[in-house]
């Protein structure tokens, strides 16, 4: 559990700061707004080293492993779309591209647990140490699920 605290923290912060938008804003999204803080936090842990978080994301990922190039642009994507979240930019595309881009990234998870590798989570980057395991398969498979309520509702 140790281990786990810092991904714990960082989801109980976006969690709170989302329900302060839906106060302060008197916008009831709240799930909208926590997709968005949590994808430009994980997505700064990410660039914080970035070649780190390439080296670790190309050991797993789908799209990473044949393209160094999509290591390196996937934290702005994911900044990218987190941003979009909060301004609510497109919401319908955003929904639709972080199912796809998430959902990828879980099928590789999926496939290096399968494979029994023993690697790091790139997900929070190099800043924190958690391995990939079901709680890594949790977050995009939880991402890819609010993203498609979102959608669908």
């Amino acid at each position: 559990m140790k281990k786990y605290w810092p991904l714990l923290a960082l989801i109980l912060v976006a969690a709170l700061a989302a329900l302060a938008l839906c106060v302060g804003t008197s916008n009831p999204n709240w799930m909208h707004f926590f997709m968005g803080i949590f994808l430009c936090q994980f997505a700064m842990l990410k660039i914080f080293h970035l070649q780190g978080f390439a080296d670790g994301f190309q050991m797993y990922d789908l799209i990473a492993v044949k393209s160094r190039s999509y290591a390196y642009i996937y934290p702005f994507i994911e900044l990218t779309l987190g941003l979009c979240y909060l301004a609510f930019v497109i919401p319908t595309a955003v929904y639709i591209i972080t199912i796809l881009i998430l959902g990828t990234g879980a099928v590789g998870v999926i496939k290096a647990l399968i494979q029994g590798l023993d690697v790091r989570c790139a997900c929070m980057g190099t800043v924190l140490d958690v391995p990939l395991s079901t709680v890594t398969l949790t977050e995009d498979l939880g991402m890819v699920a609010m993203a498609l309520t979102l959608l669908l509702t």
